[in-house]
This record gives structure tokens, C-alpha cells and sequence, in this order.
């Protein structure tokens, strides 16, 4: 039987989709705005903390994004579920 996932687990899905969101309204901010040096500053912190975010949780739970976006470790790390689109 599985070991349930630890609280951890969801606690940085959850900051991953913050940022996530926040990344998407300065995208659509930028497009219209593309001279707005403050927004780009954000949008640039915010992709950075994504970055680290990311790698955190692929580095203890497994890899985020499919089609070469992130590295599986041996074995093979996804036909083991949950995967994050499923919590």
C-alpha cells in the first residue's frame, strides 16, 4: 500500500500554482505594457522563485511536466501516480 503523501507535498504544489498564476497575469499585464520596467522586474522574480520552487519538488517528489520540460530520475519516474494534475 502507498504511503500517504506528506503535508510538504501539497504545500509547495500550492505555492507552484501561485506563482504560476501570478507569472500568467504579468504575462497578459506585459503584453499590453511591454515598456513597464517595475512588471518586468516582478515577472522576472517570480520566474526565478518558480524555477527554484520547481526544482525543489522534482528533486523530492518527481517531475513536474512531461515532454522533455523535466528530468526523471532511474527508474523511470512516471508511471508511479499521483502526478501533480491529479491532486
Amino acid at each position: 500500500m502507498k504511503q500517504p503523501l506528506p503535508p510538504h507535498y501539497y504545500t509547495l504544489l500550492e505555492e507552484l500554482q501561485a506563482i504560476d498564476f501570478v507569472l500568467v497575469e504579468l504575462t497578459l499585464y506585459l503584453d499590453t505594457h511591454p515598456n513597464d520596467a517595475q512588471a518586468l522586474e516582478q515577472f522576472n522574480q517570480h520566474a526565478q522563485q518558480r524555477q527554484l520552487l520547481a526544482q525543489r519538488y522534482e528533486s523530492e517528489f518527481g517531475p513536474l511536466m512531461q515532454f522533455g520540460r523535466s528530468f526523471s530520475g532511474y527508474p523511470w519516474q512516471w508511471w508511479e501516480p499521483p502526478w501533480p494534475w491529479q491532486v
